[in-house]
């Protein structure tokens, strides 16, 4: 379906597979529900129109306490991430705290999830605590726009994408950065901990895709090689939920 007015962004779907939710930099996220047994598209679609800029990046969040599937999105504009539930379609709250573009959101667990801005920040929030819970900034003006973050399943590691073509590890609990490093020569716009975290795939504008071995020493030299290459930018890079394997954009 010709679906958005201008160029998509970013794609998410619901951890139950039933819905797929688009943002777009005509300012609009779509919500279109899935049917998985006929493995079809239902034909009405459901607009969240709170943006006021550009919708960089979308996720599903399932709330335990109510039951709710909500969708957090955010993205240029008000820098704020808007947060809708998916039953209703209503804003259920708006989190300010960026003082750039939302570049990037990564959740785990239920009730958590992260996000990145061009402000040099990763910002952590709790649906439960309505807020920021905890912030991580990167080095005052040598530092870099924060383009793609994830956060490992255990919720101890947090790896973040820099424009300025670095990859940063970060000890979450401990509060402090492990190391930076640089397996790429431009723009990083996606990093992703496989699923039980001994890998990071990252993808960047040098049109590479590199996995990285995070089964050592953190601290020390990280061994990475290419694992695939575009003939230009790429944009996203996934895992396959159980397979080692991988899809890329």
């Amino acid at each position: 379906t010709k679906h958005h007015k201008g160029s998509i962004y970013c794609l998410a779907w619901s951890s139950k597979g039933d819905l797929i939710a688009t943002g777009s930099n005509d300012k609009v996220v779509k919500v279109l529900k899935y049917d998985t047994i006929t493995s079809s598209l239902a034909s009405n679609e459901s607009d969240i129109t709170v943006h006021d800029g550009t919708v960089r990046d979308c996720i599903f969040l399932d709330d335990t306490v109510s039951g709710s599937t909500l969708l957090a999105s955010g993205g240029a504009g008000d820098c704020r991430i808007h947060l809708t539930d998916c039953a209703t379609m209503s804003i259920v709250q708006s989190m300010a705290g960026h003082s750039g573009h939302v570049l990037s959101l990564c959740n785990w667990g239920s009730a958590t999830f992260a996000s990145g801005g061009a402000d040099k920040s990763v910002r952590f929030w709790d649906i439960r605590a309505r807020g920021c819970v905890n912030m991580v900034q990167y080095g005052g003006n040598n530092g870099s726009a924060v383009a793609a973050c994830c956060v490992d399943p255990s919720g101890r590691l947090l790896v973040t994408g820099h424009e300025d073509s670095s990859c940063i590890l970060y000890d979450v609990r401990g509060g402090r950065t492990i190391q930076s490093f640089k397996t790429h020569s431009a723009d990083v716009r996606s990093v992703k901990f496989s699923p039980n975290a001994f890998y990071l795939l990252t993808a960047g504008y040098d049109n590479r895709i590199v996995l990285t071995d995070l089964q050592g020493d953190l601290t020390g030299q990280l061994p990475s090689v290419v694992v695939a290459q575009h003939q230009d930018k790429v944009i996203s890079g996934r895992w396959h939920p159980t397979d080692f394997s991988f899809l890329s954009t």
